[in-house]
């Protein structure tokens, strides 16, 4: 892993200790080397953190003539079979680094480069002769690429602190993608936080040439194509073997290699498969709780033992106003997932021991893992029952009416309220709903004037109908889970594991991330996932004799802290203090009355405000940082 920046210009002379400052800033990225190439009027940054090729991978590096130079952030897994197909067609390859092979597959095939490449990556490679610049992103988002074009220049990095050295890019924030933000606890791509910095979306390429960008689009999930085999066993077959295979080449390190354990289902997969990989116990990872309705260390500790694991546990205290300043620090922009917290504290003990470690994100959303997914399934025929029979729809309107007058917060009522959403507005809406934090309604209530005319424009679930809209004649759960892989997946899940790792200096690799493994899943018909109420059927039918049979079949729990819970009491005054000072109350974002009714509703017990605090508390601490400049 590493951290990569940039400068290309139209017409002037780059500047070389700005762009020392932007790769010096994201350091903790790659510790072990720096480099810098420059062309008068570009030039490419690179900080190092050596796992293949520590010897030879130093970046940027050119390819045989001298015309072409990359710097990248990433693995690229396949890259022995590429350096096989390469070296047929008569390419010199100087290294042993796997990232070289990214240039000469450019000199190849320019930019249908993308398609050979399995792994996760964002890289630049700058064409000194045609004075062009090519930047990619990898399908799925693992890895960060924020730009800014200024004045057709246009600059380049991993993350926008690093852009933020650059005095010509305005650090105007966008109020849109604040109002994201509250919505989906982070900003979707291609907003950031300011108006003139940008993602590049996942499945994405830039070229600069001249003073001028085209963002194209090389890949997306496509849930139509359907794979069409005899029987269950032979699709259960193909995704054993197809995962077995994307675990093996992530093992490939010249580091110590080990893997997050966190006892659930993915995660213990991998390590499973790891075991029948290494001829030496695997290094495994956990983070727990002293709250034991929030730990899984139990589960962990059964998954070492039956694969015989050397394993390490760490347990995270309430401590995290000591740590907060430092995480939004490196977040860059608000990020409001409260997992990033013991993420981050599993990275940092688990760098101790090796420089790699392997997890199980991706198996929620190729398999259908989270609850909501069979839910909405239930909801679904409740609703078509409720549509097409009027005098059961009549019985069950009644029937809501009595629960809700008896019962305003219970279940009844929010499956009432699911079901007036999917009648007025449609699944996509009702689906939407169920992801966001803060609702339109909410916003209303929460947001000043001066806020409310700024996103007047802005329509959150806009996101979710675009993304159901383009995913095609497919079901529900499939239009569930397109939504999660354009949206929740790159935006929330890959960037806390990006940014919690990379401040610890660690790289993370994602087996069930595999593009090939996720491209084989959406083939797969939808009931191999979801049955009867059974996520991830067509694994856990697998999985049987693999894994001990409580880990099989335990109730999903979620990577959380806490919080709401030290938000009542050991961390009560560190909310008022950050939310109800006169600095946070005057930013023009909220009705000051509105955040403390808020936040003494919480306290008090009477509604559970969780997650929406956090969001706030984030946003505030990035302001002290960002825009106050203020140091903690």
């Amino acid at each position: 892993m590493c951290g990569i920046c940039g400068i290309v210009s139209k017409d002037k002379q780059v500047s070389q200790s700005v762009i020392q400052k932007m790769a010096s800033v994201m350091d903790y990225r790659g510790p072990d080397d720096e480099g810098y190439s420059f062309f008068g009027n570009a030039g490419l940054g690179h900080r190092r953190l050596s796992v293949i090729d520590i010897t030879g991978g130093h970046q940027p590096m050119s390819n045989e003539d001298g015309t072409l130079f990359l710097v990248c952030n990433g693995e690229i897994y396949n890259f022995k079979q590429l350096r096989d197909l390469l070296e047929n067609k008569g390419h010199r390859i100087k290294t042993r680094s796997d990232n070289e092979i990214i240039l000469h597959l450019y000199e190849e095939y320019k930019t249908e480069c993308l398609k050979y490449l399995r792994g996760m990556f964002a890289f630049g490679i700058w064409d000194n002769r045609k004075k062009t610049l090519f930047l990619a992103r990898d399908r799925l988002g693992k890895k960060p690429l924020v730009y800014s074009l200024y004045n057709e220049d246009l600059y380049f990095a991993s993350e926008i602190k690093a852009l933020l050295e650059v005095n010509e890019i305005s650090r105007e924030i966008d109020h849109t993608a604040i109002d994201l933000y509250l919505a989906y606890q982070a900003i979707p791509s291609p907003y950031t936080v300011f108006k003139k910095i940008k993602k590049l979306p996942p499945g994405h390429f830039l070229i600069w040439n001249n003073g001028s960008i085209d963002i194209r689009r090389y890949w997306h999930i496509d849930f139509t194509k359907k794979l069409k085999l005899s029987d269950e066993n032979q699709y259960m077959e193909a995704m054993w073997e197809k995962l077995k295979e994307s675990t093996k080449i992530r093992m490939v390190s010249d580091v110590p290699l080990g893997a997050f354990l966190s006892g659930g289902i993915d995660s213990s997969t991998i390590v499973g498969l790891m075991s029948e990989f290494s001829d030496h116990p695997v290094k495994t990872f956990s983070v727990g709780f002293e709250e034991s309705d929030f730990s899984e260390l139990q589960y962990a500790r059964v998954v070492a033992r039956r694969f015989n694991t050397s394993h390490n546990e760490f347990i995270v205290k309430p401590d995290i106003i000591s740590i907060l300043p430092k995480l939004v620090w490196h977040y860059n922009e608000p990020f409001g997932d409260s997992s990033m917290v013991p993420t981050y504290y599993v990275a940092r003990e688990t760098k101790k021991y090796v420089t790699v470690a392997l997890n199980g994100d991706g198996g929620d959303e190729n398999l259908a893992g989270y609850t909501r997914y069979w839910q909405t399934q239930v909801l679904e025929k409740i609703y078509n029952i409720y549509k097409k029979n009027p005098f059961l729809r009549k019985e069950i309107l009644k029937f809501f009416v009595r629960q809700y007058n008896r019962h305003p917060s219970s279940t009844f009522n929010r499956i009432w309220k699911w079901l007036d959403d999917v009648e007025k507005s449609g699944f996509d809406y009702a689906y939407a709903r169920r992801l966001i934090a803060f609702s339109n309604d909410l916003k209303n209530k929460f947001y000043s004037e001066e806020m409310k005319e700024k996103v007047q424009n802005s329509d959150c679930l806009a996101l979710v109908r675009d993304i159901w809209s383009s995913a095609g004649d497919i079901c529900l759960l499939e239009k569930m889970l397109a939504t999660d892989f354009n949206l929740y997946l790159p935006d929330v899940l890959m960037v806390k594991m990006d940014i919690a790792c990379m401040a610890n200096s660690l790289e993370a690799r994602s087996p069930f991330l595999d593009n090939e493994f996720v491209e084989l899943m959406a083939s797969f018909p939808a009931d191999l996932k979801v049955r009867r109420m059974t996520s991830k059927y067509i694994l856990k039918r697998k999985l049987k004799g693999f894994l001990p049979e409580e880990i099989i079949s335990r109730k999903k729990m979620g990577f959380g802290i806490p919080v709401g819970r030290w938000f009542r009491k050991e961390l009560k005054q560190f909310v008022n203090e950050i939310l109800l000072d006169n600095a946070s109350l005057s930013r023009g974002y909220f009705d000051p009355q509105a955040v403390m009714k808020m936040v003494e509703d919480h306290t008090s017990g009477r509604i559970d405000h969780t997650s929406r605090i956090w969001l706030l508390i984030i946003l505030e601490m990035w302001h002290k940082i960002f825009v106050d400049r203020k140091n903690f």
